[in-house]
């Protein structure tokens, strides 16, 4: 199978590296992985060769091309310039390390070229941060998935202060077709939107879980069986827009009791206590023992695929 369409190159053959592989070979575009460590390109494409059979037999395949065909999209090579030459976008996958980051970029800066965008997965560090010293550095952009990328279509789009306009635009459009959902951010800020949203959340869940109010299992339960059932389908904003006569009159009647428990809330702790993160461990890994986390995930990931599938027959619904 041979495609029409611009090469795009992924630095990196871990999870998040081998999902972006997948996502852009169901586009039909030819997609090269390269990692310092040869043996786990050929670990790579193993595990891709049988996801894109799973989800093939499970009528879960994104794109028009059938597993074998977009499998035969992708391959490993031993040179970072053999990804880098000619290609249409770079992802990088790199681990969350910032001295990892930074010469993995001096590297691939080294081979760029001036008309390449060149995206990196982080979820930890601001694009400034490893990109100010770089000759290309206007070509620069963050494009942060949530894990797992596949099954999860949502990508925050974060621009250094120097990157062009033009770049920003291109990588928006390249991860709408995709099949992601870009959100694009207008300037840089620590943590992007999923994580500060979620440190937030994870901040209270610890104060309940700690104190003893909710034990594992239940506080978990408020989000995959309350909060979560609703926000997969709306935000919080336009959620507490149905939950009214729209928002002004959300705020009308909840205004005060909103601000009253936020005043009960307590700051982030500034260190985990050993003993309770090892009394959370416990009740996880009687829910999932770390033998079946794999297992697990694998159930996850169906899960959300199917209610991909879902949201999308039901927006066209709405439509």
């Amino acid at each position: 199978m041979s495609s029409n369409k611009k090469k795009i190159g992924i630095v990196g053959s871990g999870l998040i590296g081998r999902s972006f592989a997948m996502l852009f070979a169901g586009a039909n575009y030819n997609v090269v992985i390269y990692d310092v460590d040869q043996n786990q390109i050929k670990n790579a494409l193993a595990d891709i060769k049988q996801q894109l059979k799973m989800l093939e037999e499970n009528g879960l395949l994104r794109g028009k091309l059938n597993a074998q065909q977009q499998f035969a999209l992708i391959k490993g090579v031993n040179s970072l310039e053999e990804v880098v030459k000619n290609a249409y976008l770079v992802q990088e996958c790199v681990p969350e390390n910032l001295e990892t980051k930074k010469k993995a970029w001096r590297d691939i800066d080294a081979l760029a070229g001036s008309n390449t965008i060149y995206s990196s997965s982080t979820s930890a560090f601001v694009p400034s941060l490893f990109t100010k010293d770089l000759k290309h550095r206007q070509n620069v952009i963050v494009s942060h998935p949530i894990n797992p990328p596949y099954y999860a279509p949502l990508i925050e789009i974060i621009p250094a202060p120097w990157t062009d306009p033009e770049i920003v635009k291109k990588t928006r459009t390249i991860m709408t077709e995709i099949g992601q959902t870009p959100v694009t951010f207008s300037k840089e800020i620590v943590g992007f939107a999923i994580n500060r949203l979620q440190y937030a959340l994870l901040n209270e869940v610890w104060h309940l879980v700690t104190e003893g109010i909710l034990n594992v299992e239940d506080i978990d339960k408020v989000m995959s069986d309350g909060l979560g059932m609703r926000y997969a389908f709306l935000g919080p904003l336009e959620t507490t827009h149905l939950n009214a006569e729209g928002f002004v009159n959300y705020c009308e009647r909840y205004a005060d009791t909103m601000h009253s428990v936020s005043e009960d809330f307590k700051p982030p702790p500034a260190k985990y206590d050993e003993h309770k993160v090892k009394e959370i461990a416990r009740q996880l890994e009687a829910m999932v023992p770390l033998d079946k986390l794999q297992e697990r995930r694998n159930w996850r990931d169906l899960c959300l695929a199917k209610l991909s599938l879902l949201k999308k027959e039901m927006q066209e619904e709405w439509k």
